[in-house]
């Protein structure tokens, strides 16, 4: 794991032990910290028996005299009550990030690659590191993806820490100095945690206000709001690259990398391996041999000549959307836990819907919605869905949830949304 003498005798509190915060806790143990910890769940807390962490809501005793306060990005720290006892006390409330941030110092020179943005920060993530893989130089994957970057081994000098990185993890995060920062786009999502669109983008532009500004920032300027904080970093120079919307790639070669949306990815991709000094004919081949993430377009089966896609972790309409552009004849499984009341940004492929079967907390105001486009059914579960799309499909068509919406209400996470998907089709006689 990674950890730092810096955190000997220090104390911390840790609220939620899912993975992030598991690995904190462990983190901190094996550098030297005090560590009292907490998570609604039971059957969490009692996995901390005989870790050498002590149990304690955060909630009902004083901070006064922690070194921080480190919750998991569920936690709404814009209204937890956690948050401003903590704040009363004098106590930063910080995340993983942060931890990984403060023992860099103690590992072996490297290089940070911090990868945000609300739509294709994943997938960037892991192309980034795939071809790193493929160019034969050691790396790992972390942050939003993968394994808690904390639970890692460390790398061996030279190596590259490849981070996905949320506004609710920037958030929590005050030293972390990425060797290369990138923003792939800023489109409305997450509102329930700030006051506002400007708000939200403003935590993804605090990534390039924790850089060194002779490190390098890649930009994608295809929305205002990633232009606008493009713009601000104009004096950087030759560390900004933009990239412009519409720039025109062979994507043949790519089978994983397919559409409008990819093409950005790979652009952010491209030029962070340059950056880093990877050589082009490593590059082609990670481009080429990248097998795609689960639950991001990715194909589970085809039967009967009905070709099924998984795309559950598309959680909001603007990353639904390139999905909705990339098939001819589509049964659309939408809905979910709504982030927004619009699917504006889906609506230029609604000609490629067929019929539309709507799920969930948002099902019926969704068929509502789509009424006047398409046929629709408010099929309320996600097996009961599959079940009507299959029956409808016919040789040629894809059936694909995308649902434009958090998985919430029905599901513990995208990922198990997926699952259920790839589950229910497996279950079709």
């Amino acid at each position: 794991m990674i950890t730092t003498p810096a955190w000997r005798g220090k104390r911390y509190a840790v609220l939620g032990l899912a993975r992030s915060g598991a690995a904190a806790v462990a983190a901190l143990l094996a550098g030297g910290a005090e560590v009292t910890v907490w998570d609604t769940d039971p059957a969490r807390r009692e996995a901390m028996s005989g870790s050498g962490a002590a149990l304690g809501d955060p909630e009902t005793f004083d901070l006064v005299g922690f070194d921080g306060l480190i919750v998991s990005p569920g936690v709404p720290i814009n209204r937890h009550p956690v948050a401003a006892k903590a704040r009363t006390a004098g106590v930063p409330i910080i995340g993983d990030i942060e931890l990984f941030a403060q023992a860099r110092a103690a590992l072996p020179p490297h290089t940070v690659v911090g990868i945000t943005g609300t739509n294709g920060k994943s997938t960037t993530t892991a192309l980034v590191h795939h071809i790193l893989q493929t160019a034969g130089i050691p790396s790992l994957m972390g942050g939003n993806i993968g394994l808690p970057i904390l639970a890692q081994p460390p790398l061996a000098e030279g190596g590259v820490y490849v981070l996905e990185l949320s506004s609710y993890q920037i958030d929590l995060t005050f030293t972390l100095d990425c060797d290369v920062a990138v923003l792939l786009n800023v489109t409305p999502d997450h509102l329930d945690r700030y006051d506002g669109f400007q708000a939200y983008a403003a935590a993804k532009a605090r990534l390039f206000a924790m850089q060194n500004p002779a490190h390098a920032a890649i930009i994608s300027i295809g929305d205002d709001a990633s232009a606008a904080i493009a713009r601000k970093l104009s004096a950087r120079g030759e560390a900004l690259t933009k990239i412009a919307p519409g720039f025109c790639m062979d994507q043949s070669r790519w089978p994983s990398l397919q559409g409008p949306h990819n093409a950005q990815n790979a652009l952010a991709a491209i030029n962070v391996c340059e950056t880093l000094g990877v050589g082009n004919a490593a590059i082609d081949a990670g481009l080429a041999s990248f097998a795609g993430l689960d639950h991001r377009m990715q194909t589970v089966a085809v039967r009967g000549g009905v070709t099924y896609v998984n795309d559950s972790k598309a959680t909001n309409p603007e990353s639904a959307a390139p999905a909705l552009g990339s098939f001819a004849r589509i049964h659309w499984i939408v809905g979910g836990q709504a982030k927004s009341d619009s699917l504006a940004p889906c609506a230029p492929h609604f000609g490629n819907v067929v019929r539309a079967y709507a799920i969930g907390e948002a099902g019926e105001g969704l068929a509502d919605l789509l009424a006047a486009h398409m046929t629709v059914e408010v099929s309320g579960t996600l097996a009961a869905a599959v079940a009507q799309a299959a029956a409808n499909a016919r040789p040629g068509d894809t059936v694909l949830l995308s649902p434009a919406c958090a998985s919430f209400d029905q599901f513990s996470d995208f990922e198990a949304r997926g699952r259920a998907f790839v589950e229910a089709v497996g279950a079709l006689a």
